[in-house]
């Protein structure tokens, strides 16, 4: 085979050309299907922890955050509504906390929380997953003079006390849940998150 009237640099760079466009077009398909392996923004977002400013706060007062898609309450107890969730464990249906799924270890105590005066719960009923208003006047009219103040399910009666803990006789079967959290500051709750 005769190599006359051929152009080897012509053919050399005909070459290249493609073979580096080839490369272009396998990467150009290749990148989006290996970052459709990373999870999603939204899927990150699930889980990821939530700082909560706590600073504004005011005794008796409750804010509420998001986290993994579920309304987190932080509630600053005054003294007073501390000392009233004595008085009601007689009326709770776990009054100790034994259901351990509940809470974390170290807001298995009587106040359910790391700092007695700060309350962290999930706002979404055990019974069928609405979520409870915040209750904390005492004797309120329509609860009856024994309410020390608390939570109230709205859908089916179900009542909670000012640490999340299910009267006896509602509907809800368990506790409110306490997420995993941990105080960043004095002002500052991390929800999601635990020290190790």
């Amino acid at each position: 085979m005769s190599t006359d009237g051929v152009n080897m640099d012509r053919r050399r760079l005909l070459l290249g050309t493609t073979a580096a466009l080839g490369a272009v077009g396998v990467a150009a398909v290749a990148v989006p299907f290996v970052k459709s392996w990373n999870p999603s923004a939204k899927a990150k977002a699930a889980g990821a922890s939530v700082v909560a400013d706590i600073s504004q706060l005011e005794p008796g007062q409750r804010a509420v955050f998001e986290w993994r898609g579920k309304p987190v309450w932080v509630v600053r107890r005054t003294p007073e509504m501390i000392a009233n969730l004595k008085a009601v464990e007689g009326d709770l249906s776990d009054p100790n906390s034994d259901v351990e799924d509940q809470q974390p270890a170290y807001a298995k105590n009587a106040t359910r929380s790391i700092k007695p005066e700060i309350l962290v719960l999930t706002g979404i009923c055990t019974h069928l997953g609405c979520s409870p208003l915040f209750r904390p006047e005492v004797a309120a009219a329509d609860l009856g003079a024994d309410w020390k103040g608390g939570f109230f399910c709205p859908c089916h009666g179900s009542r909670f006390d000012l640490a999340g803990r299910v009267f006896s006789g509602v509907p809800a079967p368990t506790n409110l849940v306490v997420p995993p959290h941990m105080y960043e500051s004095d002002k500052v709750i991390i929800i999601g998150e635990e020290k190790a």
